[in-house]
């Protein structure tokens, strides 16, 4: 149902590194780069963007918001939770078993948004 998400950054170059890194290990690559919004796109459907804000005010990380990427198995999750603290990320809550068949590893991206690499059994 969701079609894309979009997350403010104040550091455009940065940001576009880490989700470069970070979404090749869900097989996502990069749709579109107008120098103020980049996309990624993969085999899911849906997409994720970070942009400058419209704006043109500061971005920051929205307060019980968070983007929640389907890694397709525990392991995946916990190498996609891996690769963000390798690329910089803060943990917010290591990989594990959470109810009802949920497993998640959450971490902040570099400009404190919150994620979750996922995978429900």
């Amino acid at each position: 149902m969701v079609g894309y998400t979009t997350l403010g950054t104040n550091d455009l170059e940065r940001a576009t590194a880490f989700y470069d890194a970070l979404l090749s290990e869900l097989g996502g690559k990069q749709l579109l780069n107008d120098g103020r919004m980049v996309v990624w796109g993969g085999d899911g459907g849906g997409m994720l963007a970070v942009c400058k804000p419209y704006d043109e005010q500061e971005a920051t990380a929205g307060n019980g918001v968070m983007v929640a990427l389907a890694a397709g198995s525990q392991e995946r999750a916990k190498q996609v939770y891996d690769r963000a603290i390798a690329l910089g990320a803060s943990d917010e809550g290591e990989p594990g078993q959470r109810a009802g068949g949920f497993y998640g590893g959450y971490f902040r991206d570099l400009d404190g948004n919150k994620l979750c690499a996922f995978h429900i059994s």
